[in-house]
């Protein structure tokens, strides 16, 4: 019995830490960008920056790469990135809000890989700059507009923006594009967005999606979205704007059947739920 308390409050303690509100979960994990602090891959994908590479990369946004202490200050207010990165000092590490069993070895806190001898490694990098520019967020309002950096504006080059939706549960997303305009490009190489169906960037993957034809709607599966939007060293267009609105699931009778509705986009690259 006495065990059986003690578990109990273990787990209150961490449910609470996660802060749940009117059923939606507000310390969410993969929040991009937290007290400054934000993470960056290269344009070639994950860990492959030395870290000269990672330097420059925070150097040109106009930041520097994250301390230590500033990549603890990020993480106790939810950033939670599954992706160990160059920090300041040739430090490597990254910051864990929830334990997993694949990341973080169970564990919480900065997962510190110390001070590297090598600074030819590849990893990810882990900025810091109060001033960076808008880009990504997290969302849990019901329904909201949002646009790719400096709509209606061009996008700028070298961009990888998360947006994470979280609503409440038993409620799914309705997400509808409202203007798009990326790099035209066939194999959806260059600029795209990437819509996920879960709470990362990892599982879930809806499709990839550039050129300038406007997708269809889609909606969730469940209360959670990740849209990810890159942008590579050249050739920019007019961005995008995004709709989302709460709707209750479908009845038991359409259930089974796929979310997306997108197949017409001659630029889209198909992923799980891509079609009907």
């Amino acid at each position: 019995m006495v065990i059986l308390i003690y578990l109990f409050v273990l787990l209150w303690e961490e449910a609470h830490g996660w802060g749940f509100k009117n059923g939606i979960f507000h310390n969410s994990i993969w929040l991009e960008q937290a007290a400054g602090v934000y993470h960056r891959e290269a344009r070639s994908g994950k860990y492959k920056l030395t870290y000269a590479e990672a330097k420059a990369v925070c150097e040109y946004e106009g930041g520097r790469l994250a301390t230590y202490k500033q990549l603890e200050a990020a993480r106790k207010i939810g950033f939670h990135v599954c992706a160990a990165g160059w920090m300041a000092k040739g430090r490597v590490g990254y910051p864990i809000v929830k334990p997993g069993p694949n990341c973080g070895f169970g564990k919480t806190g900065v997962i510190d890989y110390g001070v590297r001898l090598n600074k030819s490694e590849r990893w990810d990098a882990y900025c810091y700059n109060p001033h960076a520019k808008e880009c990504g967020g997290v969302f849990t309002d019901p329904k909201r507009i949002f646009k790719s950096p400096g709509f209606p504006n061009e996008y700028d080059d070298n961009q990888i923006c998360y947006w994470h939706i979280r609503l409440k549960y038993g409620q799914r997303i309705h997400l509808s594009f409202l203007e798009f305009d990326l790099e035209d490009d066939p194999a959806c190489l260059a600029d795209y967005v990437e819509i996920y169906d879960s709470y990362d960037d990892i599982h879930g993957f809806v499709g990839r999606y550039c050129g300038d034809e406007l997708p269809e709607d889609i909606i969730s599966t469940g209360n959670v979205m990740t849209l990810k939007f890159l942008s590579d060293a050249s050739v920019t267009a007019g961005g995008f704007q995004i709709k989302y609105v709460a709707v209750d699931p479908p009845s038991k009778s359409s259930q089974g059947k796929n979310t997306s509705t997108t197949t017409g986009n001659k630029n889209f690259l198909a992923g799980r739920f891509s079609h009907l």
